[in-house]
């Protein structure tokens, strides 16, 4: 959970000039969301869901709401205050720290091929601190980074405008897909393409067809080619796919610009992991055993981002919103929907560094002080229960009087007349 809404990022130039305006700092008719408050009554939150599911928040009063969004307020101006050279340093020790590991780490792997008693233990070690290392800059460097976490350090070489991270997806993509639609609209049914990433049902309320029956699979092929499925979701394939036909000449291009930016940055990466270190160990003879530890530091580093990632918005217990219930949303109501529909990761202090921080948040007791779940656990018990939903939500929902498994054979049936899983 992030503590305001995501905004344009600013260059170390802009921000030297013109200094970074707080956002409730303008006028709140220009955008509800500015504020804590709104002079527009809005009707309360009904008690359920389409789904019969109870609407988590729809106890609380606007007053509620609003105490809420200054209490936040006042917490984002604290944390805001008291950055200063500790964090600096900070950072700048966490890049080191990934950037000396990496290095060490590939120096080890050109001796990956080389056995000592049948067992090569630089291959073992190499993986081990590579798979870590890129862990590192995804998680705590380049996710927080491309945030704008830190902008206000004006250093260009850690700015959210500068940095392109260790991944399949271009980080300008990324960060529009990721900073201005995920976080404006979390958990919003049909407008947060996060949830799920278009391809797995996480909800009781999103719909259901028969192309779901098979998430199972998909979420594990999901998981161990995160980084590829990222760049397609980023690149927004399945709409191009879905809508190619009704696309203008000028959207067609974007989309083959975007595409060729995708293409180029997987081509970089692989020439790096798979062509250029295994080249560099051929001279100790450790050419295959460099790619090998290569491709499966990228298989840990997609299934760990993809665990910890999942933890955070798809766990039982985590709250979606009906596209109709934003419809002038203040900043207090802002701040309520990032609470309900974001979990947390329950850890020591390296498991908070490994999450990128997203496993520590501060908001547990103002949540139970308003009555409002707080979903946590570790990270092996969120993962379960997101793996179970999964499986769980394969099905469709169940309707009094009807058994699951005929409205599966009904929907196969038409499937069978339109010649489609009805995905799209």
């Amino acid at each position: 959970m992030t503590l305001a809404p995501e905004r344009r990022a600013i260059s170390p130039t802009e921000a030297h000039h013109s200094g970074a305006q707080h956002a409730s700092s303008k006028p709140s008719g220009i955008n509800p969301r500015l504020s804590v408050t709104s002079d527009t009554v809005r009707p309360p939150r009904p008690a359920y869901k389409k789904s019969g599911r109870p609407n988590a928040d729809a106890h609380l009063t606007p007053e509620d709401i609003e105490a809420i969004g200054v209490e936040l307020d006042a917490l984002r101006k604290e944390v805001m205050d008291s950055r200063g050279a500790r964090d600096a340093a900070y950072i700048r020790k966490v890049i080191a720290t990934q950037r000396y590991l990496e290095m060490g780490s590939r120096a080890l792997l050109l001796f990956s091929g080389v056995k000592v008693k049948g067992v090569r233990p630089a291959w073992w070690l190499g993986t081990a601190g590579l798979s870590v290392a890129k862990i590192l800059e995804n998680m705590e460097i380049g996710h927080n980074v491309m945030h704008g976490q830190w902008d206000w350090m004006r250093d260009p070489k850690i700015h959210s405008t500068a940095w392109e991270w260790d991944n399949a997806s271009p980080s300008s993509q990324w960060k529009h897909s990721h900073n201005e639609i995920h976080h404006t609209f979390t958990n919003v049914l049909g407008r947060d393409n996060d949830l799920g990433y278009g391809i797995l049902r996480v909800d009781e309320d999103q719909k259901w067809n028969l192309f779901f029956l098979f998430q199972p699979i998909w979420h594990v092929g999901n998981a161990l080619l995160f980084e590829y499925s990222i760049a397609a979701y980023d690149l927004e394939l399945g709409r191009y796919v879905a809508t190619k036909k009704r696309m203008s000449e000028d959207e067609k291009a974007k989309f083959r610009s975007d595409a060729k930016e995708v293409v180029d940055k997987i081509k970089r990466q692989a020439t790096k992991d798979y062509v250029v270190h295994p080249v560099l160990s051929a001279a100790t003879g450790s050419s295959r055993t460099t790619l090998t530890a290569n491709v499966v530091a990228n298989l840990v580093r997609n299934v760990w981002t993809n665990t910890v990632i999942i933890c955070g918005h798809f766990p039982p217990g985590i709250a979606t919103f009906e596209k109709t219930s934003i419809e002038g949303e203040t900043r207090g109501e802002w701040y309520v929907r990032q609470m309900l529909g974001s979990g947390n990761i329950s850890g020591s202090k390296a498991m908070h560094v490994m999450t990128g921080n997203l496993s520590h948040q501060r908001i547990r007791d103002l949540m139970e002080r308003y009555d409002l779940p707080y979903v946590t656990g570790s990270l092996g018990k969120q993962a379960a229960s997101v793996y179970w939903k999964v499986v769980e939500l394969s099905l469709p929902n169940k309707v009094e009087g009807r058994r699951r498994r005929d409205i599966v054979r009904l929907a196969a049936k038409k499937a069978w007349r339109k010649k489609s899983l009805g995905r799209f």
